[in-house]
């Protein structure tokens, strides 16, 4: 078992509310690793029903189920792959361990990376991109990461059908290149602050796999700074896992826990690993984002020098920080429900579905044309809005599929709100005739600020709904056992 020692940083977090701020505290937590595996399920949740007025109340009668997604309650991990299968998130590669992301999926991840990105300019970094290919002996350099990082590495032999005269690696992670260009670049005290933030992808030779939490290959973002004193480096490492908590929580309405890992868990050469942590849906703990103080280490490995405002030689000190797609898992754990995923408003790739309900031909251009004019609309005030025009498929089993999609508000219009200029709206995360409204009026700028309401409101219950589940199982100043998707 590993042994992670979270303290309640404070001064570090500032997420939404004060109230969330109160809930966090210091924790020791012991962790036993039991991540399962089966296939992605060929299932699909949907459905088929009629619809219009009472028959939109009551949606679930008539449904003829094609697709079944396990219930969260009945088999967690079961239920976790289906998701993902159902909402079209990611497949399996062809490789063992690998996963292919879908569009659905990695709109998902490019909400997070434009978010990021925005953050990481205005703290001063800028983007750019290393090689894939490390050469061996880079790795070899710094003795703890070679050790910590071995078991995991993919290592290339041969290329252009001929043995390689030394073998290389394929990125695990980027401190030692990223070391080795340092050393060309950084000559005086004048070259620092060096702040710089990669996207790219990782390969990590995992043997037990799951979607998203821990693949062969995933998606990420590294960023890597190079300070002239070790009080920079520290004030570096401890603001951006502070940018990674408002993340967490002001757009993926994820209540991390933030806290300093024990000895056993820093990374591979680091000083110090600073980290948020999150509780999923089946309790387990997940790593959602790290951040380190290097100290000098790589530095020293590589000669990483500078020469300082009186004339020594100096190494640098640094840091490097990173989130991955497996907040996409994270994402799903924490919010979904048995219907299929319930995204966070801010991530969402769709934000609002139209669904125009027709019964006779002569009513199908009045309600479609008062569909896209809804849909021009929300799209003209920056709403992320799908309509589903589609007439292979029955209003009832659209509604279902975009509540398996995750989509957190849902607009339908028939014959009888096109008469009255009104349109019903669904939220996602109030099931059944609780969260159906009935009689909003198509008005453009009442309609826009309603729709924009409700979707900050769900934004805000999510959070909430996730720190009160958090807090049943997570109180203050409690020391336990758990496991964990680390």
């Amino acid at each position: 078992m590993l042994s992670l020692r979270l303290t309640s940083f404070t001064h570090l977090l500032s997420p939404p509310s004060s109230a969330a701020i109160a809930r966090r505290s210091p924790l020791i937590l012991r962790r036993r690793h039991h991540i399962r595996q089966r296939p992605l399920a060929a299932s699909f949740s949907a459905q088929s029903a009629t619809a219009e007025t009472q028959d939109r109340v009551n949606n679930s009668k008539n449904r003829v189920p094609e697709r079944v997604i396990t219930p969260r309650s009945q088999d967690f991990n079961a239920w976790y792959l289906d998701v993902i299968a159902n909402a079209e998130l990611a497949d399996y590669g062809p490789v063992r361990g690998t996963m292919v992301i879908r569009p659905y999926g990695y709109a998902i991840w490019e909400a997070i990376q434009e978010y990021l990105n925005v953050k990481f300019k205005e703290t001063g970094h800028s983007n750019m991109y290393f090689p894939q290919f490390i050469p061996y002996s880079f790795i070899e350099k710094e003795a703890s990461h070679v050790e910590g990082f071995s078991p995991e590495l993919a290592v290339v032999t041969i290329g252009g059908g001929k043995e390689l005269e030394e073998k290389l690696v394929v990125r695990p992670t980027s401190e030692t290149i990223v070391n080795h260009m340092f050393t060309q670049w950084i000559h005086s005290y004048r070259d620092l602050p060096l702040m710089i933030n990669q996207w790219a992808n990782v390969t990590r030779w995992e043997m037990r796999t799951k979607p998203f939490v821990r693949t062969l290959e995933f998606l990420w973002q590294e960023g890597h700074t190079a300070h002239a004193t070790p009080e920079e480096a520290e004030n570096e490492a401890i603001q951006m896992i502070d940018i990674y908590t408002r993340f967490a929580y002001e757009q993926a309405a994820i209540p991390v826990i933030t806290g300093r890992k024990s000895k056993v868990e820093t990374f591979a050469g680091a000083c110090k690993t600073y980290t948020i942590e999150a509780m999923m849906g089946d309790k387990k703990a997940l790593q959602a984002g790290t951040s380190h103080n290097l100290g000098q280490n790589f530095a020293r490995a590589f000669g990483t020098q500078f020469t300082d405002e009186n004339g020594v030689r100096e190494h640098v000190w640094q840091t490097s920080w990173a989130i991955s797609t497996r907040f996409v898992g994270g994402i799903i754990m924490t919010h979904g429900d048995d219907a299929g995923l319930m995204l966070p408003p801010k991530l969402a790739p769709i934000q609002v579905v139209i669904v125009p309900i027709w019964k006779k031909d002569d009513e199908k251009a009045a309600v479609l044309n008062a569909a896209l004019t809804v849909k021009d609309v929300l799209q003209k005030s920056g709403i992320k809005v799908k309509l589903d025009d589609s007439d292979q498929r029955t209003p009832g089993w659209k509604f279902n599929f975009w509540e398996m999609k995750g989509v957190p508000l849902r607009i339908e219009i028939g014959p009888r709100d096109v008469a009255s200029g009104s349109v019903v709206i669904s939220r996602r995360d109030i099931p059944g005739k609780q969260g159906k409204v009935f009689g909003i009026s198509m008005e453009p700028s009442n309609l826009e600020a309603y729709v924009k309401d409700k979707l900050d409101e769900i934004q805000s219950s999510l959070l909430e709904r996730a720190i009160a589940f958090r807090d049943r199982f997570f109180p203050s100043m409690l020391f336990l056992v758990c496991d964990s998707y680390i």
